[in-house]
């Protein structure tokens, strides 16, 4: 059995859609705790994204011994290194927008399954993601119209959304920027039998 330790919406979608069979239970840690440890350990945001959806399985993992867990994590990193987070309020997603409009921006997904406590595959993919230059008027528009739903979006945006509308470019798949890169982890499933081949 599959097991998702998130509580993404996203990702259960996807999941659902690619017919897919698998159990919800979230990973209960504290990422901002977690976050702040692994960053003062210098990580960057590849690394930073998949050493938290390792936290994520690993955590689940002890609770489903016979299961494959998977744990997910995403960062956003600009060209020099900041990382963005998911923002705590409507005003600093339309400022994060001013700062990315114009810009490219990487986009790390990280995936992780663990089983029986021990971490047994992953894979991170980059997305480079260059946002079209946006007016004020434009983004406080789309931050009013898309609502509270953007703050559990790192950056700010739904790219299965509105949010789609922000970008001039996209290089990378388009299901690593919701949250899972599907197709490694279709094929990762198949080899371990959840999945016919």
């Amino acid at each position: 059995m599959l097991v998702l330790a998130s509580k993404s919406a996203g990702r259960r979608v996807l999941l659902e859609n690619a017919g897919v069979p698998h159990q919800v239970v979230a990973a209960l840690i504290d990422e901002d705790a977690a976050k702040a440890g692994l960053r003062a350990e210098g990580l960057g945001a590849r690394d930073l994204a998949d050493a938290l959806a390792e936290l994520k399985a690993l955590k689940v993992s002890g609770k489903r011994p016979g299961d494959l867990v998977l744990g997910c994590d995403q960062t956003l990193a600009l060209d020099d290194g900041t990382m963005l987070d998911k923002a705590e309020s409507l005003e600093v997603i339309a400022g994060q927008l001013r700062n990315l409009s114009g810009k490219t921006h990487s986009l790390y997904s990280a995936m992780v399954i663990a089983e029986g406590g021990l971490a047994v595959w992953r894979h991170v993919e980059r997305v480079k993601m260059t946002m079209r230059p946006l007016s004020d008027a434009f983004i406080a528009d789309y931050v009013a119209m898309e609502g509270n739903v953007l703050l559990g979006c790192v950056g700010g945006y739904r790219i299965e959304g509105s949010g789609v509308q922000l970008f001039s470019r996209i290089e990378g798949s388009h299901f690593a920027i919701i949250g899972l890169s599907l197709l490694p982890l279709l094929d990762y499933l198949r080899t371990r039998g959840v999945l016919a081949s």
